[in-house]
């Protein structure tokens, strides 16, 4: 771990041994990332080129189904990471809960470039709700088929809550 992800780890009170706790593993930033387009909110997004392509398979399948995913957040940068813990500490949450729900910067999926939030019409993005939708139900039978798979089920060994709209490309 660099001393930049050092000092960020320092002043978020997340302890050294956040890797060896949570197991889960370092992301470096990539080299490669490209514009996937807006995300719900109007804000623009990216992946990594290879994530990219197989988002924009997967999403055309889907719809090819009449299902309509949409993302929440795909790549995050190390500062990007920082502020989303900085904001929910600001509004009194601890740092144990907040990493329950946020990964320590370097460690979050979305900092590889090959992560999504998803969601779809009439369900509130990041909530369990999606679980219900036909839209999860899609991605549990045809996001492999992409390189995509549900990176935090229920009871998952590290520590992460259940994200049924987080969906990890890997090649």
């Amino acid at each position: 771990m660099d001393v930049t992800l050092r000092g960020y780890h320092a002043e978020l009170g997340i302890s050294p041994t956040y890797a060896e706790n949570t197991r889960l593993p370092f992301h470096p930033t990539p080299d490669d990332l490209v514009d996937i387009g807006l995300d719900c909110y109007g804000r623009p997004q990216s992946l990594r080129s290879d994530a990219a392509a197989a988002w924009h398979a997967m999403r055309e399948d889907a719809s090819m189904d009449s299902i309509q995913l949409l993302v929440v957040s795909a790549y995050r940068s190390l500062e990007y990471q920082v502020e989303v813990i900085r904001r929910q500490l600001d509004d009194g949450k601890t740092i144990e809960d907040i990493l329950t729900r946020v990964a320590a910067p370097g460690f979050s999926e979305h900092h590889s470039g090959c992560a999504l939030d998803l969601t779809t019409p009439g369900y509130e993005a990041v909530e369990e709700e999606f679980e219900s939708s036909p839209a999860f139900k899609w991605l549990v039978t045809n996001a492999s088929k992409h390189g995509f798979h549900l990176s935090y089920p229920r009871d998952n060994p590290f520590g992460v809550i259940y994200e049924p709209w987080h969906w990890c490309y890997s090649e």
